[in-house]
């Protein structure tokens, strides 16, 4: 994965809080069964702290600290991108986020553009409190994504990706993916309380999987609204497969076999490792949104 070297990256569509003190109450993994759950259930992508009932203390983010300002020096360029794993992830937002403003556009809507917030150790949001615990995630109340770059390292130790760039912008345009839903009004369908294979929890996610792989095929022909060339010049083979890789290994089967022993599809909640390739997939293949209706 490769970003065009001159581009200029908008440090605007993130909010970098890393470091900063958050006031309010704690917010941590209970104890026993109960924590693992939860624990499992936030690195599974997208679930956040107010469906894990990890909400209290304050309900917004601290202000932001000379992270930002170190940020906006140091992330200028696509070059910076290619160099940087911070930069990185704000080239894949610019990118993702442009995408999806000129398709929304193309359909006659209006995308509202949507930041992400850096964040370490817990962070305050309009969900409640979250701690590092529960992965990247997807805020409808405030409309924001928040990501502790520290995942990226768990993806690959804890559940066996290859990792690599592509799989860290997979994860982003998964939880872009929400935000496309949360404008759609189809986020919502997920919120019944009901979990298994065929629950609608399960086809947002797949869904969420398949919007990330249609940006990923208009990733690299999706010109920059700075340069008006593509942020992103080069998409490998080998990139699409860590996108796959990643996405298997967040599977629902393979994290409970993972981590209990044993597959109960009963109480999933994002899909199995051989459906999340598939949707992902089926929007890279298509690149259609339309192709997309994992409800149908």
């Amino acid at each position: 994965m490769q970003f065009h070297d001159d581009a200029d990256l908008d440090t605007s569509e993130v909010q970098d809080v890393r470091g900063s003190r958050i006031p309010g109450g704690r917010a941590t993994v209970g104890g026993g069964l109960a924590g693992l759950i939860a624990l499992l259930l936030g690195l599974f992508f997208g679930v956040g702290p107010d469906q894990l009932g990890l909400s209290s203390g304050s309900d917004q983010p601290a202000p932001a600290s000379s992270s930002l300002a170190q940020l906006q020096q140091t992330c200028r360029t696509g070059r910076d991108a290619n160099a940087q794993e911070d930069c990185r992830v704000v080239a894949v937002v610019n990118s993702i986020q442009t995408y999806w403003a000129k398709e929304f556009t193309r359909r006659g809507g209006t995308y509202t553009r949507s930041p992400t917030v850096f964040f370490s150790g817990r962070v305050g949001t309009a969900c409640g409190t979250a701690s590092s615990a529960v992965g990247p995630f997807y805020c409808p109340g405030d409309r924001k994504v928040y990501l502790d770059l520290g995942f990226f390292d768990e993806l690959r130790t804890k559940f066996g990706s290859s990792g690599g760039p592509f799989a860290q912008a997979y994860v982003v345009a998964h939880e872009y993916g929400h935000h496309v839903q949360d404008l759609m009004g189809t986020l919502a369908r997920s919120q019944d309380g009901v979990t298994g294979a065929n629950s609608n929890a399960v086809k947002v996610e797949l869904q969420a999987d398949c919007y990330a792989g249609v940006w990923a095929r208009h990733a690299t022909t999706t010109p920059s609204t700075s340069s008006g060339k593509p942020l992103l010049t080069s998409l490998t083979d080998a990139d699409i497969r860590d996108g796959l890789d990643a996405a298997a290994a967040v599977g629902d089967d393979r994290i409970q076999q993972r981590y209990q022993g044993r597959v109960t599809p009963e109480t999933w909640t994002h899909g199995s490792a051989q459906q999340r390739q598939q949707w992902f997939y089926q929007g890279f293949s298509s690149g259609d949104m339309a192709q997309c209706n994992t409800f149908g």
